[in-house]
């Protein structure tokens, strides 16, 4: 009976942790937000930001898209090629990247290397107290290092993915035309036939909203870190696995909100 008294009350500790925790974060969120649109605005962090997230991210998601369309056209031929269903490749590499691995793979590139560094920066700057300095020289710490990561990550990470579409099918279109022997003509004129703007307008929404979540993450773990240096690895550890799954949950709700009939 003890036993099963002690399982109740520490489901129900983790139950309310979870839900604390949760209340949390929609409330740093909700205030992050919120200072897009009051001003002052930090143009220079906002615009240093925005280069890290887009500018310089820029070649490891550009390679990762580039190889990962490669690698579609090839698997795709191996398993059409027994319905001699050859045609429809081009079809399947244009819809998997616009729709899924171009948001996606970018996204989680994001996370990896910003999402990391925004974490690790805040909370070097939490566990300094330089946060603390901030307030104390009338400068609002949610203003200056929240907000305008926020809106570099919602505008950033769409620019990266449009970025990913083309060069994932370019991708494929290498692999297609090099390796496969397909028609230059034919694999472009079926690409083109078969993308649609809902796909890619799809896959950009689905992109804002990972640059958010990704901002999002590395912020909220930095801002609340805690415990010198340990405390700042574990911060970014966090922002990274929990980014990722959030990134991942959520691209399946989209998915699922838009084509799933």
């Amino acid at each position: 009976m003890d036993m099963v008294l002690d399982l109740v009350a520490h489901t129900g500790r983790t139950t309310l942790s979870l839900i604390r925790s949760a209340g949390a974060l929609a409330l740093f969120a909700l205030a992050g937000l919120s200072h897009i649109v009051r001003p002052p605005f930090y143009g220079r962090v906002f615009i240093r930001t925005f280069l890290e997230t887009g500018f310089f991210s820029l070649p490891v998601v550009a390679l990762t898209a580039l190889f990962s369309g490669g690698v579609i056209a090839l698997q795709s031929y191996t398993g059409f090629a027994q319905y001699h269903a050859q045609s429809a490749i081009a079809g399947i590499v244009v819809l998997a990247v616009t729709r899924e691995l171009g948001p996606v793979l970018a996204g989680l590139m994001v996370a990896g290397r910003v999402g990391a560094a925004m974490a690790a920066q805040i909370g070097t700057m939490r566990v300094t107290d330089q946060i603390d300095a901030l307030s104390t020289l009338s400068t609002n710490p949610m203003k200056y290092l929240v907000a305008p990561r926020l809106l570099a990550g919602i505008i950033a990470l769409p620019l990266l993915v449009l970025v990913a579409d083309v060069l994932g099918v370019a991708g494929g279109f290498t692999v297609a035309v090099v390796k496969l022997g397909f028609s230059p003509t034919a694999y472009i004129t079926a690409t083109l036939n078969s993308v649609k703007v809902m796909d890619v307008t799809v896959g950009l929404i689905k992109a804002a909203l990972f640059g958010f979540l990704i901002t999002l993450m590395g912020c909220y773990y930095g801002y609340n870190s805690k415990g010198g240096a340990e405390g700042v690895g574990s911060a970014t550890t966090a922002a990274v696995v929990v980014a990722s799954i959030l990134l991942l949950a959520f691209d399946y709700l989209i998915t699922d909100l838009f084509f799933s009939q």
